[in-house]
């Protein structure tokens, strides 16, 4: 499976990608942000970092690179697009994934683990994990407050299209579990035909237990896993 990771000037976690997909079997291939084509990839995977300095707002500037325009008629077509911390706030700049992700209620970079529930275990980023399952990832950000307007928050919820919620480590929703404010826990969303996952924690960084967690491999195993299924 050939899936393509794009950088753009202040991608930092583009290589954990590449590893991670490399990892799991997967071909990975670094795609710069000028680039325009996307022809012959089968998954497009937007990293963390701070694209473009964060400047305006953290994914305001990288939406606008050439790239992006591949990137939005690649999703629309059915094609899996996983965007992690930055590449999360930029699908939401691109219109590809409801909300925006704000600045952290505590107002600080927030830099350690937290507990994830899997909400959802029929998606193609979720299928190897089991549901209710709790994960223990890494986080890094400033700007991972989720939010969106009632309307927007009901239909996520009632559609199921939350994937990842942050809880305590029995998997219990709570305040003090909530890293950033986002409404409801939310730490991962996908889009209406399921084909688009956006999450502010790092499962690329979650691949190795010698490394502190391997809990992040599932989304890669599923992913791959989805795209051989697909392939047949």
């Amino acid at each position: 499976m050939k899936m393509a990771v794009i950088t753009f000037p202040g991608s930092n976690c583009d290589y954990d990608l590449y590893k991670a997909v490399q990892q799991v079997g997967g071909e990975a291939t670094f795609v710069w942000h000028r680039q325009r084509s996307l022809h012959g990839y089968d998954a497009v995977m937007l990293p963390g970092g701070f694209s473009y300095g964060d400047y305006l707002r953290a994914g305001a500037i990288a939406r606008l690179s050439p790239v992006m325009e591949s990137v939005v008629a690649f999703a629309r077509s059915g094609g899996p697009v996983l965007g992690v911390c930055n590449g999360f706030q930029i699908l939401c700049e691109a219109g590809l994934l409801p909300g925006a992700l704000v600045r952290n209620a505590s107002l600080r970079f927030e830099s350690r683990d937290v507990h994830l529930r899997v909400e959802r275990q029929d998606t193609l980023f979720t299928s190897e994990y089991d549901a209710g399952a709790v994960l223990r990832v890494p986080i890094a950000h400033g700007d991972g407050n989720y939010q969106a307007d009632d309307d927007t928050l009901e239909r996520l919820e009632g559609e199921g299209r939350v994937v990842f919620r942050y809880v305590d480590p029995t998997g219990t929703v709570t305040p003090d579990a909530n890293p950033n404010g986002s409404w409801g826990n939310i730490a991962g969303i996908v889009s209406a035909d399921g084909n688009v996952l956006g999450m502010m924690p790092h499962p690329e960084r979650a691949m190795e237990s010698l490394l502190g967690s391997a809990d992040g491999i599932g989304v890669f195993t599923s992913l791959v896993k989805s795209l051989s299924t697909a392939a047949v």
